[in-house]
């Protein structure tokens, strides 16, 4: 299933212009006739499953890595030119600092590679290390080294940055703090493209989710838009004896029963007539319906990609099969 619900804007440089990629290594098919367009200040996600292709479509627009077909413009440019000119940036997972260095020398070695760029203390400000200038990378947590690598990338003050898992390994507090340091640089009006595993993120600091399975795209929207791409709602209740998941199942229109301990998550296209069944033939107590989330829909759309490809390969292997 696949939905485009932004339009490509009809003039305008766009930050990132990608048409019909394709990337094969071997006979694996990481990225599959990929269109994507961002508008400049946009703030986006990138999700999907592992092997989906987010990390090699990374590496394309930030050539590191050259398409099979397709094209990439970053800001109207190749993207070596983009790089080159300072205007794009690159905040990875790992690697890429001296442990031995302290944070502000490490900045201020970083920046001497560039032509001009942010005064050193400006960009550690903005993200969030003012602090620890005199601490050693090696002595700084997770989520610190996260904010120096934030803190490289704004050097050269680029117009678009990209981020592959950023908060990999961080606590919940050192996540809050990195994103909140991000999202008051993007009011700036920078364009942000991040992948994430962490799927609360996506919604909480977004403006617009992407997700791709088998190296294409399945949703395209805001948070609210790609959600409502999943029909159905999770009914849930409490419940102080047995919990027959069985007997749930069971009913019309559940497509899936969770138990959490005493409590039971139902995800339901026929919300009101579960409803109904646990308050009148069960002793469900605190009974809540919702909207399914951003995770409801990642599952659903993604797996439909899932089943959608595999019956794909069986159909081509087929088809190759009988002209042989």
């Amino acid at each position: 299933m696949t939905s485009q619900l932004l339009d490509t804007p009809a003039t305008g440089t766009l930050a990132l212009d990608l048409r019909g990629l394709r990337k094969s290594f071997g006979t694996v098919r990481a990225v599959d006739g990929l269109d994507l367009a961002v508008r400049p200040g946009e703030v986006v996600a990138f999700l999907g499953p592992n092997g989906a292709g987010k990390t090699t479509t990374i590496d394309m627009l930030l050539g590191l890595a050259d398409p099979d077909e397709g094209t990439v413009q970053v800001l109207g440019l190749e993207p070596g030119q983009a790089i080159a000119a300072g205007r794009v940036s690159a905040v990875m997972q790992s690697g890429g600092l001296l442990k031995d260095l302290t944070v502000l020398e490490t900045v201020q070695l970083t920046a001497s590679f560039f032509g001009g760029t942010r005064p050193a203390r400006e960009v550690m400000q903005r993200a969030g290390i003012a602090d620890i200038g005199d601490r050693k990378v090696g002595k700084c947590s997770g989520g610190q080294q996260q904010r120096l690598r934030f803190a490289l990338a704004l050097l050269p003050d680029p117009d678009l940055i990209v981020l592959d898992e950023p908060t990999t390994g961080m606590d919940v507090e050192g996540r809050r703090d990195f994103w909140n340091a991000l999202r008051a640089d993007a009011a700036r009006g920078r364009t942000i493209l991040f992948a994430t595993h962490y799927l609360e993120e996506a919604d909480a600091y977004a403006d617009r989710i992407v997700m791709v399975s088998h190296g294409r795209i399945v949703a395209d929207g805001s948070a609210a838009q790609v959600k409502s791409l999943t029909s159905g709602r999770i009914v849930s209740a409490s419940f102080e004896g047995t919990i027959d998941a069985a007997a749930l199942r069971g009913l019309p229109g559940v497509v899936d029963v969770e138990v959490r301990r005493e409590r039971v998550l139902i995800r339901t296209t026929d919300s009101d007539s579960v409803a109904r069944h646990l308050l009148t033939a069960t002793d469900a107590t605190d009974l809540e319906i919702a909207a399914r989330g951003l995770e409801d829909a990642f599952i659903a759309l993604t797996t439909d990609a899932q089943a959608a490809h595999t019956a794909e390969t069986i159909t081509e292997t087929q088809t190759e099969k009988s002209h042989a």
